[in-house]
């Protein structure tokens, strides 16, 4: 045997015990993986399967039933079901703490949020909202020493959320309800929790109303630990139907139809926002009500209906800008006097009473 061809399969044989050495690492911390997942899930969960191959954890049949908490009944008889949840471990879990992810991917998943009436927004809470005494991450009490969670990429796809908000109330004194479907996401990275990385963001849903459904697409990317971010948001099309809880106060008249079309550039940097705006209704048409003092978010009905009329839409240019360190800054009070002053100049009325009506608008969408 020639030189070269020894110095050949010397070569060969180290790469294919470094292949088996990588397969083996990986099922290892795949094993390790399965076992934190399980102990993780919590008493409400429930799983069809559970395998652990070459592609890492798969989940199937993943449902977390809903409970009676001292907050109240959850809106919705699940937290969560997903047809599939699958979860690459990264081969630096092996020698790093916590927990390294490659990515993880929920597919055919339906996830409900409760919005409260105090305005606080409840995500999982039979796991994020473990009893304070557990010393789990996330839980009630604020404790955060649990193990670092780092994902390189989160996925969702074919994914429906429900969205439950009873600072506004729905059919029969329910929680009013919006639902995105389908809703597709890229996520990442991310260090749970202290989420101080750069997380790329592209998200695509759709917002079902009565009447028709809308689009919406958010890009760009954030950090959330300091808040820096440059996001693209865009929405196309939303039901004004599906939305008149937050733009309706209790005497004004009904919307019959009409579409709400919203783009906005968001730049944070050093905690100062800067994010210019467009906002346009189209299509709207308002049930009678209110006499000649009816209002819809607080502007004169007739004085809406007669710019419709004229120019088959309302269209507004806005800015916000502020420093979200500030402790008297408001985001929503913000959007509510740019929109204000832009509708009461578009419209011709008078500014006086308009923030007023505008700013329930806006905060009954956004919350605090």
């Amino acid at each position: 045997m020639s030189k070269s061809n020894r110095y050949a399969i010397i070569v060969l044989g180290v790469a294919a015990l470094l292949l088996v050495g990588a397969a083996l690492a990986f099922q290892l911390a795949s094993r390790r993986l399965h076992a934190g997942i399980e102990a993780a899930l919590g008493p409400r969960a429930t799983l069809d399967a559970a395998s652990l191959g070459w592609g890492g954890v798969e989940l199937r049949g993943l449902r977390v039933r809903a409970g009676q908490d001292p907050q109240g009944r959850w809106p919705a008889p699940d937290e969560l079901s997903a047809e599939r949840v699958r979860v690459v471990p990264s081969l630096a879990s092996l020698w790093r703490s916590g927990w390294q992810l490659s990515s993880v991917t929920v597919e055919g998943a339906n996830l409900s949020l409760l919005r409260t009436r105090e305005g606080r927004l409840r995500v999982l809470p039979s796991l994020f909202e473990a009893n304070a005494s557990s010393g789990r991450p996330g839980n009630a009490s604020g404790d955060r020493t649990g193990p670092a969670v780092h994902i390189g990429t989160l996925r969702l796809r074919d994914v429906a959320i429900d969205f439950y908000d009873a600072s506004v109330a729905g059919a029969h004194g329910k929680p009013h309800q919006l639902r995105l479907a389908p809703l597709r996401a890229d996520v990442g990275p991310l260090t749970l929790p202290a989420l101080d990385q750069r997380a790329e963001v592209s998200i695509q849903a759709t917002l079902k109303g009565p009447q028709r459904n809308g689009a919406l697409s958010l890009q760009g990317h954030l950090t959330p630990a300091t808040r820096d971010a440059d996001l693209t948001l865009k929405v196309k099309g939303l039901d004004l139907v599906a939305l008149q809880p937050y733009l309706l106060r209790a005497n004004e008249a009904a919307v019959r139809r009409g579409a709400l079309d919203l783009a906005v550039d968001a730049h944070v940097r050093g905690q100062q926002l800067n994010a210019p705006g467009r906002l346009t209704l189209t299509d709207l048409d308002l049930a009678s009500g209110g006499g000649a003092f009816g209002t819809f978010a607080g502007v004169p009905r007739q004085a809406v209906l007669a710019a419709m009329s004229r120019d088959g839409r309302i269209e507004l240019a806005f800015t916000l800008e502020g420093k979200l360190d500030d402790p008297k800054f408001s985001l929503n009070e913000l959007f509510a006097a740019r929109f204000a002053v832009g509708l009461a100049e578009k419209l011709g009325v008078s500014f006086g009473g308009v923030v007023e009506g505008i700013g329930s608008v806006i905060k009954g969408l956004f919350g605090r």
